[in-house]
């Protein structure tokens, strides 16, 4: 038997419908450029002033010195984080892990009460985006004159104009980089050492890393990072709920949308349309290209450049404003007041965020403030269990002390725990047992402890280190044991 796939197809219409029936279906969407317009607004005011915010200081703060350093600086290589007048070594990493809690938990709080507020005011990827963009504008022109820039064929016009704008972003792009890496090495070194070529083979690696991410992301890539990248916009959805400040759309007072005269009468018109004209200036301005008409979408990064526009749209129209504005999904549904509103914030999820947040930041606070001025890691010899000096029982041990303040430090080393117990410091003040540390500095001291041979039973002995400072009187104590063989 002829398998069927094998026989003619002797109906030709039948083959002709099968042709039509066919179709390419496009496993990756494709990807259509989005010409934001410049719209000027309260909230457009407010993000340009975040703008400034955080780049005055990201920019500027490497460049603030206290006393001899830098005043935030995080010295990988010396493995010492100066953060003003604190020093911070690697033992100290539970202070980075609250600090990555209480911003995670801030993020909640935010997120609970007023929805994308970071996304859409503070996020790097929407700072740099809108520098980028205003670089844009100022070189190829308005929204419209880039769309038409772009569909123009090839010339030299059009080559100079992109040429220009590519190495302004390059150039802006890359000081972004230097600026970064000079968190981690000094950046009054690191500057004339950039000069020179001679910055090293790491710092070089780090400013041209971060310095083409932030020419991709912001001069690319875009809202494809706020929409695809970003994991935060995937699961926002579980902190919103009905009384979240989102930017919404009042569907009752828009609907049917329809364009008009501004001619026209307002009583006349709207019985029969909604306030909204269908100009689509609100997608226009949209950074991300949602059509905020359509609802809540996981796209909307809350920056209220929709809200702007509208605003603007409504004053012309002699409508009210707040077609489009910051509400919550209770409010535009039961028509409440922004009093209304507002007292529906404290709600349970919020309140829990907040106690713990307040918690944990008033326990960060505390534990910095009681925190010591150095401290003492105690490490017995590996190499050397016990050993016999003339008629005395010796144990080795080798302590870091890390000076936590910015002057020098002299440090006392006593032990206690067991009877007729000697110390001896290997490079230290012979007398008094005293070491000298520098200026934040890890100094590692070797001690021998002795006791009389056979003052104690064998086995392991608890005993306790005592280290004081004797400029400003603290005193850290570390356990540790001292072995007695049989």
């Amino acid at each position: 038997m002829n398998d069927i796939a094998d026989k003619p197809i002797k109906n030709k219409s039948l083959a002709s419908k099968a042709k039509l029936s066919e179709k390419t279906i496009s496993l990756y969407e494709v990807h259509t450029k989005i010409y934001p317009r410049s719209i000027l607004g309260p909230l457009a005011k407010w993000r340009w002033a975040m703008v400034w915010v955080t780049q005055l200081f990201f920019y500027g703060m490497p460049w603030i010195q206290w006393g001899q350093r830098q005043a935030l600086l995080f010295d990988l290589e010396a493995k010492r984080f100066f953060i003003y007048g604190l020093v911070f070594y690697p033992q100290d990493l539970i202070y980075l892990t609250l600090l990555l809690i209480i911003s995670a938990l801030s993020l909640f709080l935010f997120t609970a009460v007023a929805g994308r507020l970071w996304c859409g005011y503070a996020c790097p990827q929407t700072v740099y985006t809108e520098i980028f963009l205003w670089i844009e504008s100022r070189i190829e022109g308005d929204r419209a004159a880039r769309m038409r820039l772009d569909d123009a064929s090839m010339s030299l016009k059009k080559i100079a104009i992109k040429t220009s704008k590519h190495l302004v972003w390059l150039v802006f792009a890359l000081w972004t980089g230097f600026t970064f890496v000079g968190y981690f090495t000094p950046i009054r070194e690191l500057l004339p050492n950039v000069l020179h070529n001679s910055a090293g083979i790491w710092n070089t690696f780090w400013v041209l890393f971060y310095g083409f991410a932030t020419y991709g992301n912001a001069g690319f890539l875009r809202e494809q990072v706020c929409k695809y990248m970003c994991p935060y916009a995937r699961f926002q959805s579980v902190m919103f709920d009905d009384d979240t400040m989102i930017v919404t759309y009042d569907e009752a007072r828009g609907e049917p949308r329809g364009s008009r005269s501004r001619k026209g009468s307002k009583a006349t018109e709207t019985k029969a349309l909604g306030a909204c004209i269908d100009c689509t200036f609100c997608v226009q301005v949209c950074p991300t290209g949602i059509d905020i008409r359509d609802g809540l979408q996981y796209e909307c990064i809350g920056c209220g450049a929709c809200a702007d526009v509208c605003d603007t749209v409504m004053d012309k129209m002699n409508y009210p404003r707040g077609l489009i504005r910051y509400s919550t999904q209770h409010g535009i549904a039961q028509n409440w007041s922004k009093q209304q509103m507002l007292a529906h914030i404290l709600r349970p999820r919020v309140l829990v965020y907040s106690g713990i947040l307040s918690a944990l930041c008033i326990a960060m606070a505390l534990s910095l403030y009681y925190r010591d001025s150095f401290r003492v890691d105690v490490v017995r010899d590996r190499g050397v269990m016990a050993r016999i000096e003339g008629n005395m029982l010796e144990n080795v041990y080798r302590l870091q002390i890390m000076n936590a303040t910015e002057a020098m430090q002299r440090y006392q080393i006593a032990a206690t725990g067991l009877e007729g117990m000697q110390v001896d410091v290997e490079s230290g003040n012979e007398a008094h047992n005293i070491v000298t540390v520098k200026p934040a500095e890890v100094r590692g001291v070797v001690v021998d402890l002795e006791i009389p041979d056979g003052s104690a039973e064998s086995g392991a002995h608890k005993i306790f280190f005592e280290i004081k400072a004797l400029d400003t009187n603290e005193t850290v104590r570390e356990k540790s044991i001292f072995l007695v063989p049989r």
